[in-house]
């Protein structure tokens, strides 16, 4: 979305200028559910966005407009309420934190929007969270850096939304570079940036159009079976914190005494995290080609072994199988619906989303909805066009 149109919204509004700020979506490449198991995670910032414009206001009142919903939020920033509505939870979660950690907040005004698909697995509440702070650390001096603005954001999401997501979202949304990726220790928030050269090839989404349904308390049943894998192998005198710790050797010996559902789960995540670092270094060879058969490798483990994928999820993955346009496709997000993130061939973009929209019209009677996206800078203001 242009930045002009909210903008303009905000002035119309509030009849002040703004500070602007962009917040984009993210893509993870490869590594799926292992950010809370303290493990690594290969995500970039795509060119799909929100887009803030805030103000103080002298008064003692917060104003937030959600543009691409026309609705709006007023509450005392000195004593509020949780609401039911789901995006408020994001920006009151904001400044339940910001609290918490110390930092005054008065009364300021808000326009928010912008082309992030929501419920398509692109982390929109990520973009929420850290565009808001990020504009409020600017616009009230906080004095926060980005690591700690990730932290505060995650944080809300686990404390006040409610949903135990690991980091991951919030990093890539802050820390993105163009045409990087951001192999991220989840543990220790160490990073490095990996060339994503793909020159010829595109990075294509297929939105199922199926909404989280089950995501929330899926995810955190997830979390919880992991939580279980890594106390059983405490029990047996195991030196691990998380399964970042644990070897597939390790999770392999133990398997008899592991629940098998919870054994499922951890060798998954055990596998991911060594088929992210073996994806980095097919990165720096250039080799697109075996870096897609990770892809397919993890979504493979997401379907079967972690039990997160869907009916639609699968027969997209499968219709690329054949495919020697595709390079690698996956399940991304949270699972039981969203999105496929797709390697394709640029020259064959046109043919391939028209073959595959066509069959999943013909499959679930439903329409296919498809991006296109680069990689492109984490969260940053802008200056007027």
């Amino acid at each position: 979305m242009e930045s002009s149109i909210i903008k303009n919204k905000f002035l119309e509004l509030y009849e002040k200028e703004p500070l602007l700020v962009r917040s984009p979506g993210r893509v993870n490449l490869i590594g799926e559910h292992t950010d809370y198991n303290d493990g690594f995670v290969l995500p970039g910032a795509i060119d799909k966005d929100l887009i803030f414009a805030l103000a103080e206001n002298g008064q003692k009142k917060c104003r937030v407009y959600a543009y691409d919903m026309r609705e709006t939020l007023e509450f005392d920033p000195a004593s509020f309420r949780k609401r039911e509505d789901t995006w408020t939870h994001y920006i009151l979660g904001i400044i339940n934190q910001l609290q918490k950690n110390g930092h005054e907040i008065t009364g300021f005004d808000c326009v928010f929007g912008g082309d992030i698909p929501r419920g398509a697995g692109l982390s929109s509440s990520a973009a929420v969270e850290c565009g808001l702070a990020f504009g409020l650390n600017e616009l009230f001096g906080l004095d926060m850096d980005r690591q700690q603005i990730a932290r505060l954001s995650q944080k809300a999401e686990n404390e006040y939304v409610g949903v135990q997501c690991g980091i991951m979202d919030q990093f890539a949304n802050l820390y993105g570079q163009d045409h990087q990726v951001i192999k991220l220790d989840c543990r220790s928030l160490e990073y490095q940036l990996y060339p994503f050269n793909i020159d010829g090839h595109k990075i294509v989404l297929l939105d199922t159009n199926v909404t989280h349904s089950l995501a929330s308390s899926e995810y955190n049943k997830r979390r919880e079976q992991c939580e279980q894998g890594v106390k059983k192998l405490q029990e047996l005198e195991l030196d691990i914190q998380s399964l970042r710790d644990v070897s597939l050797d390790v999770i392999t010996r133990f398997r008899t005494l592991i629940d098998e559902t919870v054994y499922r789960r951890c060798r998954y995540v055990v596998e991911e995290n060594q088929r992210v670092e073996e994806a980095c270094r097919f990165l720096e060879q250039g080799d697109l080609i075996s870096f897609g058969q990770k892809m397919y490798e993890s979504h493979h483990g997401l379907s079967c072994d972690y039990e997160v994928s869907s009916d639609e999820l699968d027969f997209l993955v499968d219709q690329t199988r054949e495919n020697d346009s595709v390079l690698g496709a996956r399940m991304m997000g949270g699972g039981f619906g969203g999105c496929t993130i797709n390697l394709v061939k640029e020259e064959a973009l046109a043919s391939m989303t028209m073959d595959i929209e066509q069959a999943y019209q013909q499959q679930f009677r439903s329409e296919l909805k498809v991006y296109i996206c680069d990689i492109v800078k984490g969260t940053t203001l802008l200056t007027d066009d």
